[in-house]
Formats: structure tokens, C-alpha cells, sequence
């Protein structure tokens, strides 16, 4: 499956963003969708992971109340709405898709590109 994420840009702290990760050539609905981030000279993070339905969310504590996944089988698409955002939020933010529900990247067989996020004063 292919993922195409977007939606990132420059947004002030406090503004919110939405990102899209658009997915093609699988059964998007099969598979289990998460948000990572990785911030310059930082290691990739789990932000957020969503169950095939979308019955089921988890985040990270760093974004939890601020941040929501959601996705939309119909429009094989999972987003990634950002509220309150701060500066430490800064990063690329990367969708994957995988078969099973964890927050560690390795059990992601599948990415997007990245979209970049910036959020400044």
C-alpha cells in the first residue's frame, strides 16, 4: 500500500493543523494506521495509532487532549488533527500502516513521505 501524507505547514503555537494521509493499491481498511514524528537530531516517535475500524485510538502522552486520529475507510484516508500546538510539536509527522496495533515504527511495514511541521512564536 502507498501512503501520501500532507497538511503540514507553519502555524503559530496555539493554532491548530490537520494532516491527511492519503493511502492507494490495498485495502487501507485492513490494516492498523498510526502518526509518527521525528524532530531534527531526534529519534522517530509515536504519536497516535487507530484501529482498522477506527473504534480504538491511543497517543502519546505528549499530545494526548490536544491531538485526534481519525480515519475514513470510505475515503481510505487517516487523519491527524492538531490543537494547542507548541513548539516542541515541531517535526516531520510520517503516516504508516501496519498489521498490528503497537507503537513502535518496526511494526509498521508501511510509510508516507513526511509532511513537515512548524510551529512558531
Amino acid at each position: 500500500v502507498q501512503l501520501q501524507a500532507s497538511g503540514g505547514g507553519l502555524v503559530q503555537v496555539g493554532g491548530s493543523l490537520r494532516l491527511s494521509c492519503a493511502a492507494s493499491g490495498g485495502t487501507f481498511s485492513t490494516y492498523v494506521t498510526g502518526w509518527f514524528r521525528q524532530a531534527p537530531g531526534k529519534e522517530r516517535e509515536f504519536v497516535a495509532v487507530i484501529t482498522r475500524s477506527g473504534g480504538t485510538t491511543n497517543y502519546a502522552d505528549s499530545v494526548k487532549g490536544r491531538f485526534t486520529i481519525s480515519r475514513d475507510n470510505t475515503e481510505n484516508t487517516v487523519y491527524l488533527q492538531m490543537n494547542s500546538l507548541k513548539f516542541e510539536d515541531t517535526a516531520v509527522y510520517y503516516c504508516a500502516a501496519g498489521r498490528t496495533w503497537a507503537v513502535i515504527a518496526g511494526a509498521y511495514r508501511y510509510w508516507g513521505q513526511g509532511t513537515l511541521v512548524t510551529v512558531s512564536s
